[in-house]
């Protein structure tokens, strides 16, 4: 049935619709459900006012707990250290707009200084906790923070000497730090409530609320400006999609740095009135596990990495005759980076995360534009990243012309609507290159739509190698090479090659039965599945891969290596 939206032909799908040109051709632009197709409407409070009404609903119910520092709070409990800090940060002459440092790994405190700043409309900084001393710098500076919360160190980095230095540099508005654990905290904790409601009724939903810097793998990282409504709306219907009610409890292994962590998993549960674990500082999978089971979580977070390193725990940990007690989970997400089916498949059946979802999107974007539902089919919640999600619009153009391709075309992946960011922080021509006139936030990402508006996300253009003037995407051979039995993660890059220019490189890790895969045993295990110019040329085999904090792989560093690997240099 073809619905009219405005002057766009559309026809409806179960989360939204999906365009129509004049010749019926169904187009790779599809429209995310609004309230007049069941859609609940966009939350127009500020973070700040959503705590409050979680407070007055849900005062006695757990709102954290900390497994590893054995600290828990109450929604009563934990708006009460919320206050404090506010009020300290006031008389510190702290106010609406001032941008505030966060450097440390997760840690129940981490979500009181979050929390505040929404209060108070403070912009939050995340500093990624591996910055060197350079980044470091130049985030303070860029984002023109006054004050930081720290945590003392993180592996082999000072943080208190790389601040100090931090503070030195010209240009730098830095004036104080307050470290976690130090007496600064404990007084802030401890200090009198004033009364702030001058302050917070200042704050708009509108306002910039967080700056998150990229990854920058080349350059200098970028900050992209999130607001009030960008990220309550995205947590909020994230946990929608899940079915969050104050009786669920997410364990959140993943990074609070990330939008991953700071907003599908704080947010997403704080807007349902229910609990987050944190298991550990950073991510380790049996600390993972553990709370699971002794915080009774019904939702778990990771990034496939994660979840395949926790499979692996478990399966270790019941040959003792001592599995790990993960009956109350039902769902949880897995994204980050390309999800692999297989892996999906055994979460589903090992971990009994039945409703387990895949999330797509991109921190400019809050980060999530398209989730699978539990009720969608299961190949389409395995193989795809599901459906557009409410509010938003996405489309797949063309990368020449710059023109919406037909359904079942790969093109570059394009999100507009509440989600897109407000811009990158004081990088006005960073932001035009990457949000066009009319709002559409180009992702740099590749992907094909099915004709019921699934996406299926089929690589990154940066990521593309190209051999012998044939276009070829890594995710497409790493999907095939999860197939294979003995294969627990694999990674494809390109190499240089002087007769097709590039050749295709496969970084492999191997279950524990498995001492070597070569080239050949590869070649013919892909015979008759896999395009023969896609199989390998090089196959080199790994424990693990180089990574980033929020758990990606580092392809760049990948790529960096290969000529030592292959004894080029």
């Amino acid at each position: 049935m073809t619905t009219s939206l405005s002057t766009i032909k559309t026809k409806s799908t179960s989360y939204g619709s999906i365009v129509v040109d004049d010749n019926g051709q169904l187009m790779s632009h599809v429209i995310g459900a609004g309230v007049d197709q069941g859609a609940a409407p966009l939350r127009e409070e500020t973070l700040g006012q959503i705590l409050r009404q979680m407070v007055e609903k849900y005062p006695s119910r757990d709102c954290i707990v900390d497994v590893y520092a054995d600290v828990s709070f109450t929604y009563e409990r934990f708006y009460n250290r919320v206050l404090r800090l506010s009020s300290e940060l006031i008389r510190r002459g702290y106010r609406r707009g001032d941008r505030i440092g966060i450097w440390s790994t997760n840690r129940w405190e981490w979500l009181v200084v979050q929390w505040t700043c929404h209060h108070l409309g403070l912009v939050l900084v995340n500093i990624n906790p591996a910055y060197r001393q350079s980044e470091l710098n130049y985030v303070v500076e860029k984002a023109g923070i006054k004050l930081v919360f720290a945590a003392r160190r993180f592996k082999d980095s000072e943080y208190r000497t790389m601040l100090n230095e931090a503070r030195k540099q010209r240009g730098s508005q830095l004036k104080e730090v307050i470290y976690f654990g130090g007496s600064e905290w404990y007084d802030a904790m401890h200090g009198d409530i004033d009364d702030l409601s001058e302050y917070v009724a200042e704050v708009k939903n509108t306002d910039a609320i967080n700056i998150q810097f990229t990854s920058g793998t080349t350059g200098f990282p970028k900050g992209a400006t999130l607001t009030h409504r960008n990220i309550l709306n995205n947590g909020f219907f994230v946990g929608e999609n899940l079915g969050y009610t104050e009786e669920d409890r997410v364990c959140a292994p993943v990074p609070f740095f990330h939008c991953f962590g700071m907003v599908m998993a704080t947010i997403g549960i704080f807007s349902h009135g229910g609990c987050l674990i944190v298991p550990a500082p950073s991510f380790k999978p049996r600390e993972t596990l553990m709370a699971v089971q002794a915080a009774k979580a019904t939702s778990l977070y990771g990034v496939p990495t994660m979840f395949i390193k926790e499979l692996d725990e478990a399966h270790d940990h019941e040959e003792y005759g001592s599995p790990y007690g993960l009956d109350t989970l039902r769902t949880g997400i897995m994204s980050g980076t390309s999800c692999p089916s297989k892996t999906m498949r055994e979460v589903m059946d090992k971990f009994n995360m039945k409703d387990i979802s895949i999330c797509y999107g991109m921190t400019e974007t809050s980060p999530v534009s398209f989730q699978t539902r539990s009720d969608a089919p299961l190949e389409k919640r395995v193989a795809t990243v599901g459906q557009i999600m409410p509010h938003i619009e996405c489309k797949l153009v063309d990368e020449e012309t710059g023109e919406t391709v037909p359904v079942g075309t790969q093109g570059e992946i394009y999100v507009r609507g509440y989600s897109v960011m407000q811009g990158y922080w004081e990088h006005p021509e960073k932001t035009a290159e990457a949000i066009s006139e009319d709002g559409w936030m180009r992702s740099g990402d590749l992907g094909t739509f099915d004709e019921d508006g699934y996406l299926m996300v089929t690589g990154r253009l940066k990521d593309m190698l190209i051999r012998g003037g044939e276009n070829i995407y890594p995710r497409e051979i790493e999907e095939f090479l999860f197939t294979h039995p003995n294969v627990v993660d694999a990674q494809v890059i390109g190499v240089p090659d002087d007769k097709y220019g590039e050749e295709i490189m496969a970084w492999i890790i191997l279950d524990d039965e498995t001492e070597d895969l070569t080239v050949d045993e590869i070649a013919e295990f892909a015979q008759g599945k896999l395009s023969r110019h896609k199989i390998p040329k090089y196959v080199h085999i790994v424990d693990s891969y180089p990574m980033t904090v929020s758990g990606k792989v580092r392809k760049v560093e990948l790529r960096e290596m290969a000529p030592r690997v292959l004894g080029w240099v």
